[in-house]
């Protein structure tokens, strides 16, 4: 019997000579990224428009209906961090790849469920391909540009995840009253196809690897208990159907998982998320602004939909008010590196979060008016934009180069869980407001004031460089 050489599955392909002496192979590599980036944030922000297509054709409520975003949340948050550690020692290209064909067959999947019980299937195998893009992005950009580049590179990024969030609702709105919920779905399988192309051919090979790095299951499950738990207490306090003492159980379940996981990673040998890192050039800080601006950009994606259709407004009208804000973001991700290049990646998330402060408190005031809202998401949107890419460059700053891809895999469950709060906190407020006749948008805006001001806080402590000092090993691979 021959033998199959699985050796082109197993191994990161090197780029074609051509391109690895190009000299716009670096910004090529980035472009590949993109793809993902764009595809995944498309993803997020059309699938709520399909929620009440969902419930009349599945014949179910809203709390079942959730758990085709929950689930994919859920699977994310738990595997991008052990998908980061496991591509730090397998090959970053090589499962990002992956990813691609994970994520656009699971989204065929979607598109063919006979039930909603098929379809939250098809969203968690979804999610097993999108942690392994997303785990992978930001190593993949730090990768293929010089390290001088990092913050414009990571900014590119994030103007394709705010045009993948801007399109959603618009494209999400078309298509679902056009061709049904299903071809919101679709939509993945050609983007996904023609990313495997291009990540193939132009992404460069990973290097600084950890081959050896050991396993830690303890560490797996006790983040997995943590965050399912965390998520179920967020779904339980916005109105979903769950006992009090059950919720009340899930919180201590969370607490000591968090608890518990710390103390375990603390006393690993190959720990799952290395302590140390989290105390060193404010990492642990800058996750926890990550988290914050992602909630402010996803909180007002759910909130407005259920304002607009209380105006009255068609899908189409609404989906083009609400992609204010990531456009306004997608606008100022790559400007702001034209505007402020002397400024360092603490006083870009200052500035940002005073902005967004502001303009949340004048929504407060202002909600009731859609050109006014427009606007305000737009500014809202932009001072993310300052915020975003220099938060997450000060996170990769942080770290040595072989860690680049698990820290890379912090930044993104520090998204999924933003995205998550964002989530609750939209979903809460409204509940609340609804339970003692308060008014819904003002008591969410409201949350989100603190939020902001939570997250400039949270620059009290960052460290006054740039972000731009990590060595450069840039290679041609």
């Amino acid at each position: 019997m021959s033998n199959f050489d699985l050796g082109p599955l197993t191994r990161e392909s090197r780029r074609p000579q051509w391109v690895r002496e190009h000299p716009r192979a670096p910004w090529a590599a980035v472009g590949a990224v993109c793809l993902g980036a764009f595809m995944g944030q498309l993803d997020a922000s059309i699938v709520t428009l399909t929620y009440p297509r969902l419930q009349s054709e599945f014949n179910t409520g809203l709390g079942s209906v959730q758990w085709v975003s929950l689930s994919y949340l859920v699977v994310l948050a738990v595997l991008l961090v052990p998908v980061g550690r496991w591509a730090d020692s397998r090959g970053r290209k090589l499962l990002y790849l992956y990813g691609f064909g994970l994520f656009s067959l699971a989204s065929a999947a979607c598109a063919l469920a006979p039930s909603l019980g098929w379809l939250v299937a098809g969203r968690s195998f979804q999610a097993v391909g999108a942690a392994l893009l997303q785990a992978n992005s930001v190593a993949l950009v730090v990768l293929s540009v010089p390290a001088s580049r990092v913050r414009t590179a990571l900014g590119f990024q994030g103007a394709a995840q705010a045009l993948g969030l801007a399109l959603g609702p618009t494209l999400g709105g078309v298509l679902v009253d056009a061709y049904g919920w299903r071809s919101v779905f679709w939509v993945n399988v050609p983007i996904g196809v023609v990313a495997i192309v291009a990540g193939y051919v132009l992404l460069p090979r990973s290097r600084d690897l950890n081959p050896r790095r050991g396993r830690d299951v303890a560490g797996f499950v006790l983040l997995a208990a943590a965050i399912v738990s965390s998520l179920l207490v967020l779904s339980g306090l916005s109105g979903m159907a769950l006992p009090p003492a059950v919720v009340v159980g899930l919180c201590g379940v969370a607490v000591a998982a968090v608890v518990l996981f710390w103390r375990t990673e603390a006393r690993a040998v190959a720990p799952l998320v290395d302590i140390s890192l989290l105390r060193r050039g404010g990492l642990g800080v800058s996750l926890a602004g990550a988290l914050l601006a992602y909630l402010l950009l996803f909180a007002p994606l759910v909130l407005y939909p259920s304002v607009f259709a209380t105006w009255g407004m068609s899908t189409a009208a609404g989906g083009l008010v609400l992609s204010a804000l990531p456009a306004g973001f997608a606008v100022a991700a790559v400007g702001a590196n034209v505007l402020h290049l002397r400024a360092a990646n603490h006083q870009r998330v200052a500035v940002g979060a005073v902005g967004v402060f502001a303009a949340v408190v004048a929504n407060i005031a202002l909600w009731r008016s859609p050109a006014l809202v427009a606007v305000l998401l737009l500014l809202m949107g932009a001072f993310l934009g300052l915020v975003i890419p220099a938060n997450n460059a000060t996170v990769m700053a942080a770290v040595p180069a072989s860690a680049s891809a698990v820290t890379g895999g912090m930044v993104n469950v520090a998204r999924a869980m933003g995205t998550a709060f964002g989530v609750a906190v939209a979903t809460m407020g409204l509940h609340v407001a609804e339970l003692h006749n308060w008014v819904g948008p003002q008591v969410v805006l409201g949350a989100l004031a603190v939020c902001s001001i939570a997250l400039g806080a949270t620059t009290l402590s960052r460290p006054t460089t740039s972000g731009e000092q990590r060595p450069s090993t840039h290679m041609k691979r």
